[in-house]
């Protein structure tokens, strides 16, 4: 187990009964004993994209962007431009040497693994018990490069309702609002797009790489691949197929905040509701923001200053901008945090390049985006309250906040305030003064 360094954590472990833990273990064993394999053909479609430059598919420049030359004259506001140009440029380059290093560590990986038959992921678990591969670099559990280059080293038959599924799969992986169909729309979706689905098999490098279009590119194409071949066979329900196929939830600390309120409109905006076609949580935000947004830009500015960061922001407001803070604000995300989360965002956009409007913007959003969570989730919100007044009240006893998962894995919250505080000391010479720092309760 990761108790990153928590001691009570660790005592709890050491004398839990090994019969309670008995789910935990035979959990850990599945995850253990599923047999993986590198997908070739993919490994030699990123191989080639790598040795020609990378900077497709989600791939980091295998060149660095060019510091800027110093201006002729010495006029200070140039002078002043240039050098903040040259340490975003060096910031750059080092963003870029490290996605590189991560990159070849990925394929080196990939390259030494490519000819084993397969091999397995042994898994520990975080204080939580969330499950997590062993191996750092190349795992199922990574990014969209990693999941495209590995598979089921045992294949089954695809049957017809196997089929059906990787139509779907492959829908979900090109996304851009595809995902969000009903099951039929995006089975339509596969059937109008089947010509640049074997194009995208066929020719990955040199077609129309219709693949790249998609939000998960390298899964995309692994998913074209093995449909083309699955169709191309004389039995496409009898087609071996190797591709895992994923099940995701909706915003899954959303779902369990609904399922506990028993809140019918928050289970609607996370999908515990059936409809026909998913909901989406991240653009109904989204919309909401730009809604509140649109009101303060008709505000006068003189009174309202937000008025003008708001027009700044209307066209750039989208389920990418707000998802990563809707994905957080159930695990405690701060206005700082969200603030930081919504600046990198904006940040990738690259509309607005001044930092001091880019930082007041990303300010302002995050605080419109918090109110907009809050009214969309109102009874989450309130059952966050009360579990922080719990941990208040707990924490008041100096305790751990702690409980018992339904498998049986005993947790404890480890974080912990850490405080100054004096002690007296008798010594010889007198009473002296000691400053310690220690934790006291939980934060």
């Amino acid at each position: 187990m990761r108790t990153h360094g928590s001691r009570k954590q660790q005592d709890v472990m050491k004398n839990v009964n090994g019969a309670q833990m008995q789910k935990v273990f035979e959990t850990l064993d599945i995850l253990g004993n599923t047999k993986w394999r590198v997908n070739r053909r993919m490994l030699g479609v990123v191989e080639s994209i790598w040795a020609g430059g990378g900077n497709i598919a989600g791939l980091v420049d295998c060149k660095d962007v060019p510091k800027p030359d110093k201006p002729p004259v010495e006029d200070l506001k140039l002078i002043q431009e240039w050098k903040c140009s040259v340490r975003k440029a060096k910031k750059i380059n080092l963003e870029r040497h490290s996605l590189r290093c991560d990159t070849e560590l990925k394929l080196s990986v990939a390259r030494k693994m490519k000819d084993e038959e397969g091999f397995y992921y042994p898994h520990n678990l975080d204080f939580r018990g969330r499950a997590y591969p062993m191996h750092p670099h190349l795992n199922h559990l990574g990014s969209d490069l990693c999941r495209g280059l590995l598979e089921f080293a045992e294949g089954r038959p695809l049957g017809k309702s196997g089929l059906r599924w990787l139509k779907i799969h492959l829908a979900n992986l090109y996304a851009g609002g595809i995902e969000k169909h009903s099951y039929d729309g995006r089975l339509g979706f596969i059937e109008d797009h089947i010509h640049d689905i074997f194009d995208s098999a066929d020719h990955p490098i040199n077609g129309n790489r219709w693949w790249l279009t998609a939000e998960d590119p390298f899964q995309c194409l692994a998913a074209c691949i093995n449909l083309s071949e699955a169709l191309r066979s004389s039995s496409p329900n009898s087609f071996i197929s190797h591709l895992p196929i994923h099940q995701d939830g909706s915003c899954n600390g959303l779902q369990h905040y609904a399922a506990l309120g028993r809140d019918n409109l928050e289970a609607a905006a996370v999908n515990l509701v059936a409809k026909e076609k998913p909901a989406d949580v991240y653009t109904e935000i989204a919309v909401r923001v730009y809604d509140i947004m649109r009101r303060d830009s008709n505000k006068d500015p003189d009174t309202f200053p937000n008025a003008l960061l708001a027009k700044v922001l209307l066209g750039q407001i989208d389920r990418k901008l707000v998802k990563q803070t809707v994905m957080t604000s159930v695990y405690g995300v701060t206005y700082i945090g969200a603030r930081e989360q919504i600046k990198r965002r904006l940040g990738e956009k690259g509309l607005i390049t001044d930092d001091r409007l880019l930082y007041a913007a990303s300010c302002y959003a995050a605080k419109v985006t918090l109110a907009a969570l809050g009214e969309v989730f109102e009874a989450a919100r309130g059952i966050m309250g009360w579990l922080g007044d719990c941990a208040k009240v707990i924490a008041c006893e100096n305790q751990a906040v702690r409980w018992t998962t339904p498998l049986g894995l005993p947790v404890v919250q480890p974080y912990c305030k850490t405080e100054r505080y004096q002690e007296s000391t008798s010594t010889n010479s007198g009473t002296e003064g000691l400053e310690v720092t220690g934790k006291r309760g939980n934060h």
